[in-house]
């Protein structure tokens, strides 16, 4: 009865190891895609940046060609100033006139307007492309070295699942069987200690009975928490852990 429950105790440890390597496994694939993540986010903001220097660079075409065509407008309406013959043409020619002075002047401000925007989105982009290609070079460190610790992590979990199955083989199918629908139920845990002075389950905290824990120090059989169904064994405290 020792034997198994030492073999129980072993394969608990293995249990162990083994959750926290699955764990780790399933941690490392996820920072690697915040990693990817985070570049994506960054090239996405790039590549923002390009739509709106290019939109800009369109709007700078459109008021250049509203300015040549306001040109065009304004030279004909100064030639048909010598072919008027009244007075009032002739003072609704000079407000037409006016009035494109006034389109003119505004498109030239758009037009300055959108050039001094365009220098602004230039050195943003430069700035932008800089940061990304560090990012990328950072990217790629950072997920080579995430990469690296996967490969431990799975060729360790390798080989604590394979001692784990040969320890396993140790026991006898019912309790082996026990063991593990045990484990699954209460969450990795399925043999826990118990010491003096306080004479509780290490799993769910509970007070064992005076007369449980007789048949637990002697150790002739394997017991269960009456609270929550672990297996139990009794663990001797050292100096260190009394004081």
């Amino acid at each position: 009865m020792a034997t198994e429950l030492e073999t129980l105790i072993h394969l608990q440890g293995f249990d162990t190891r083994i959750a926290a390597l699955d764990a780790e496994a399933a941690r490392l694939p996820r920072q690697i895609e915040a990693l990817q993540a985070a570049l994506a986010d960054a090239q996405k903001s790039l590549e923002t940046l390009k739509a709106r220097v290019e939109a800009t660079r369109k709007d700078l075409r459109g008021r250049e060609r509203d300015l040549d065509d306001v040109g065009v407008k304004r030279s004909k309406s100064e030639s048909r100033l010598y072919e008027v013959k009244t007075n009032d043409e002739y003072s609704a020619v000079l407000r037409e006139i006016e009035e494109i002075k006034r389109t003119k002047a505004k498109i030239e401000e758009d037009i300055l307007n959108l050039m001094e925007g365009q220098e602004r989105l230039a050195a943003d982009m430069q700035e932008a492309e800089g940061r990304l290609r560090a990012r990328e070079e950072q990217s790629r460190k950072d997920e080579g070295v995430v990469r690296e610790k996967l490969a431990v992590v799975q060729k360790e979990l390798e080989g604590v699942r394979a001692e784990r199955a040969t320890l396993a083989r140790e026991l006898p199918t019912g309790l082996l069987s026990s063991y593990e629908r045990t484990l699954k139920a209460r969450g990795g845990l399925a043999i826990a200690g118990a010491s003096s002075p306080a004479f509780i389950c290490g799993g769910c905290r509970v007070t064992i009975r005076p007369q449980a824990i007789q048949e637990l120090r002697a150790a002739t059989q394997l017991m269960l928490c009456e609270s929550c169904g672990r297996y139990l064994y009794w663990q001797e405290q050292t100096d260190a852990a009394r004081a």
